[in-house]
C-alpha cells in the first residue's frame, strides 16, 4: 500500500518567473532519467486516483500532484523556465489558454502552474478519460471530452460546454492541434479556442510550451524518454480579447507561439 507522501511547499510563483535551482540528481536519475522519474509519477497518479474515486480530490489536491510531479522531474534533473505568469495573475475572471500541444509535460504540469491564481479544467480527448487509474483523476476535474472523430460534434461540446464552465468561472486550457506533437504546425492549429473565447465573451492568454524533454514514446505514446538536456520553457502572453469573427486574434496566438519556439530553437513548420 502507498502512504501518503509529506506536504511540501507550494512552488513560489507569485514571485516573478519560476527557473529551477539546478538539480543534483542522484546516481540513477544521472544515468537512467526516465527509469528514476517513472516510478514517482505512478506514485503520484495512484494516490490522486484513490482520492478522486473517494470524492475528495479538489483543486488543492490537484495543484500539489501537479506540481509534485514537476518537483519529481527536477529531480532527475529536468530544468524549468516559466515566464509571464502576471498574465495570469492579474487577469480578472475566468479567461481560455490557447496553446500548442507538445508532450505530455504540460497536461500533468500546467494545473500546478495556474491553479495558485485561477480554477481551471481542460478540453481532453475522451480516451484521456478512460485510461486506468489516470481517468478516475481526470474526470473528477469536470474536462470537456471531444472525440476528435467528428469536428461537427466536438465544437459544440467545446462551445456550449465552455460557456458553461466559464459562466461558473472555471478558465479552460485548450490545445486546438490534433495530436501531440514536437514541431509546430500553424495549419494543423484550429480556431476552436477562439471561437470559444468569443462565444463565452472571455479573454484569451496564449501560452508557448517547449516540453520536449518529456518525449513521446513509440510504443505508449504517453511515456517517452525523458531528456534532462532539454530546458522546459513556457510563456505566458498577454491577454487578448477577441474581436469580430476572431481572425486577428488567432493569427497573433500563432505568431506568439511560432515566434517563441523559434526564439528556443524549437521547430516552426512553414
Amino acid at each position: 500500500m502507498i502512504g501518503t507522501a509529506p506536504a511540501l511547499p507550494p512552488l513560489p510563483l507569485a514571485d516573478g518567473p519560476y527557473r529551477s535551482v539546478r538539480p543534483r540528481p542522484g546516481l540513477l536519475a544521472r544515468l537512467q532519467p526516465s527509469l528514476a522519474f517513472y516510478p514517482a509519477v505512478v506514485r503520484i497518479v495512484w494516490r490522486a486516483a484513490a482520492k478522486a474515486k473517494r470524492g475528495c480530490y479538489d483543486d488543492q489536491e490537484w495543484m500539489r500532484s501537479s506540481q509534485d510531479v514537476l518537483r519529481s522531474l527536477e529531480r532527475v534533473g529536468v530544468r524549468f523556465e516559466i515566464t509571464g505568469l502576471e498574465h495570469v495573475a492579474g487577469l480578472p475572471g475566468p479567461c481560455v489558454f490557447i496553446g500548442n500541444h507538445m508532450s505530455t509535460l504540460e497536461t500533468f504540469v500546467l494545473p500546478g502552474l495556474l491553479l495558485p491564481f485561477r480554477r481551471i479544467t481542460f478540453v481532453v480527448k475522451q480516451s484521456l478519460l478512460d485510461y486506468p487509474v489516470f481517468g478516475h483523476v481526470m474526470r473528477s476535474r469536470d474536462p470537456i471530452a471531444v472525440g476528435r472523430v467528428n469536428p461537427r460534434e466536438d465544437l459544440k461540446a467545446v462551445l456550449e460546454g465552455g460557456r458553461e464552465r466559464i459562466g461558473r468561472g472555471l478558465s479552460l486550457v485548450v490545445f486546438p492541434q490534433t495530436t501531440r506533437t514536437a514541431a509546430f504546425d500553424p495549419a494543423e492549429f484550429n480556431t476552436i479556442g477562439v471561437k470559444l473565447a468569443k462565444r463565452a465573451g472571455a479573454s484569451v492568454i496564449p501560452m508557448a510550451l517547449m516540453t520536449d524533454a518529456w518525449g513521446n514514446g513509440r510504443l505508449v505514446k504517453d511515456f517517452g524518454r525523458i531528456d534532462p538536456s532539454r530546458l522546459v520553457r513556457i510563456d505566458f502572453g498577454a491577454p487578448l480579447r477577441v474581436a469580430d469573427q476572431g481572425g486577428e486574434s488567432h493569427a497573433a496566438i500563432v505568431r506568439f507561439i511560432s515566434d517563441r519556439l523559434r526564439a528556443w530553437g524549437g521547430l516552426v513548420k512553414g
